[in-house]
């Protein structure tokens, strides 16, 4: 991966990208072609759960690192982080892409002092053009200024050492996001000036309005004390 100009050869590392995959040879290509070109990114750990198709050789081909760790994003998101050597980490999701322009926004949030002890999500956007997906964004841009609730397809950028003293992700099957933003809380919380756009082929495939419904209900289940295991099934 590209990485930033700096003097000698013993330079911190400032920006690790983290991404959880699961059979992701059909989104990952975006994703990480949208960070390639970047000369803020020191390295992108693929944090794998198992893949059958071509995601490993995919990542590898794009300059990736490829880590194998046990299945589902709370805990291969916990295992890349360990193998990062970055002082800032950034959790994105294998079927999001930054929209151009990202690296200010995160360059700006990194620069300032007072942001080793606060967390930034991006903007939610969706690759279609469909009026319904106009209302979704809107209603999770809703749900962000007044919850303060993001959703891991949102990304988080992380100081290394905030990250750490919360604990960083926990090894749980779902609601790993909102797990750890609730421990990071609305107050601790920014929402960058640039969008992560995700793929839409879900909410085309099980429709615009059954999708977000049944997240809502799987949050609010969740919410209310039952297990995320429980709620997997529920949800897959």
């Amino acid at each position: 991966m590209p990485t930033p100009d700096t003097e000698g050869t013993d330079s911190p590392t400032v920006l690790s990208i983290i991404i959880p995959t699961l059979n992701a040879a059909a989104t990952l290509p975006a994703a990480l072609q949208s960070l390639n070109a970047s000369p803020i990114v020191d390295e992108v750990i693929i944090a794998d759960g198992g893949s059958t198709d071509d995601t490993h050789v995919i990542a590898a081909d794009l300059g990736a690192v490829v880590l194998d760790a046990p299945r589902g994003r709370g805990s291969q998101m916990a295992a890349g982080a360990v193998l990062a050597k970055g002082a800032w980490l950034l959790f994105l999701h294998a079927d999001t892409r930054l929209e151009e322009g990202w690296e200010d926004a995160v360059k700006a949030f990194m620069a300032h002092a007072g942001n080793v002890d606060r967390a930034a999500c991006f903007r939610f956007a969706l690759d279609d053009d469909a009026p319904a997906t106009r209302r979704i964004e809107r209603l999770v841009a809703w749900r962000c200024r007044v919850i303060g609730l993001p959703y891991g397809d949102q990304g988080l950028l992380i100081a290394r050492s905030f990250h750490d003293a919360l604990g960083g992700f926990r090894p749980q099957p779902l609601m790993e996001d909102v797990e750890i933003i609730r421990r990071i809380g609305k107050s601790r919380l920014v929402i960058l000036d640039s969008s992560a756009v995700t793929s839409a082929e879900r909410y085309r495939q099980e429709g615009y309005t059954l999708r977000p419904l049944r997240n809502l209900f799987c949050l609010a289940l969740y919410v209310f004390g039952v297990p995320p295991r429980l709620i997997e099934g529920l949800y897959r």
